[in-house]
């Protein structure tokens, strides 16, 4: 078949590409931005002293936003390698959101958004991340479909709340998660990204997450520190199931030094009574102590190209990870 499109992906670009280039009878109604990120990896791992090696892609996304009026934006995030559940078609679509901006301080967000829960890991696009937390790394989702509203009430400081399907189901299910969520700005060397959840699981019982994401921009170092508590009301011990994360980047011209350490525990006795654990994503009876250490450099002095050289293990599942792999991003188009 010449001529044709053989991917869904290329059909998408090229649809997306065309789009830009045809008058839209609403002059208010228009595409902002189309862009494009990648990154590959030559992965490298031991596992009790067998070791493993492969080249692997790890995403391929495409960007799109816009506007349908003056005060309705919009923000499609695709990943172009994921695949796609039969049972959950939009699997591979990390944003589809429309946002109304209705006064200069109130907006409401409808579509499939990121869940908000607290903590710099979290809110971190998956591209920027080498590994993950143990409990984040075992969430089912990140992102879904669900509905929030937005009051800022001062530069760089807004509280959220939100409705959404919950992080620890297949969003397939009546399994929601209720957020409060403060985006702050305390001062200048000090960011926040705090949350309060209530959780539900498949089970239908109910966690609560307190999540303290704290930034301290210092410079040309940062320091990300990043503090949760998890509990059941039903556990005897509330403050047993936690994690404490933190990561620092010190920039040295076109260089990055970068370290993240982590510990996460919960409690063996935090189980209901069939004995199955109350958190779904870390369960009960374990503990990790995980860290690593690595190296970025951005040839062009942009973030358009990143190479990075990457090392971490932890205590638990004692795997020595070493990764050495490229970021790149290009623009397909932008509005004048």
């Amino acid at each position: 078949m010449t001529g044709g499109f053989r991917t869904p992906a290329a059909a998408l670009l090229a649809a997306a590409v065309l789009g830009c280039s045809i008058p839209l009878r609403a002059q208010q109604t228009h595409v902002d931005e189309i862009s494009v990120d990648t990154r590959a990896t030559f992965h490298q791992q031991t596992i009790d002293g067998i070791y493993d090696t492969h080249f692997q892609g790890d995403y391929f996304n495409v960007h799109f936003k816009g506007h349908l009026t003056d005060n309705i934006t919009f923000r499609i995030r695709q990943r172009m390698n994921k695949k796609i559940d039969e049972q959950n078609p939009f699997n591979a679509t990390d944003f589809l959101w429309i946002n109304w901006q209705a006064t200069p301080k109130w907006s409401v967000t409808l579509g499939k958004q990121g869940i908000l829960v607290g903590g710099y890991e979290f809110d971190s696009p998956p591209i920027e991340v080498y590994y993950y937390s143990a409990f984040l790394s075992h969430l089912y989702q990140y992102y879904a479909f669900g509905v929030s509203a937005t009051y800022t009430y001062a530069p760089d400081q807004t509280i959220s709340v939100q409705f959404a399907p919950s992080p620890v189901s297949s969003g397939l299910q009546d399994a929601y998660s209720y957020n409060l969520y403060w985006s702050g700005r305390p001062s200048k060397y000090w960011k926040t990204l705090w949350s309060f959840n209530i959780v539900e699981d498949q089970f239908h019982r109910k966690m609560n997450y307190i999540a303290l994401g704290n930034k301290f921009p210092l410079g040309d170092l940062v320091v990300d520190v990043d503090l949760m508590n998890r509990a059941a009301l039903k556990q005897k011990n509330l403050l047993s199931d936690w994690t404490v994360i933190m990561k620092a980047i010190w920039t040295v011209g076109k260089w990055n030094l970068c370290t993240k350490v982590g510990y996460e525990q919960n409690d063996a006795a935090n189980v209901d009574e069939n004995g199955i654990s109350f958190d779904t994503a870390l369960p009960a009876g374990n503990k990790y102590l995980y860290g690593g250490c690595g190296v970025e450099y951005f040839p062009l002095g942009n973030d358009n190209l990143r190479l990075h050289a990457v090392y971490f293990r932890d205590n638990h599942d004692h795997v020595n990870n070493y990764d050495i792999g490229v970021t790149w991003r290009f623009l397909i188009y932008k509005r004048d």
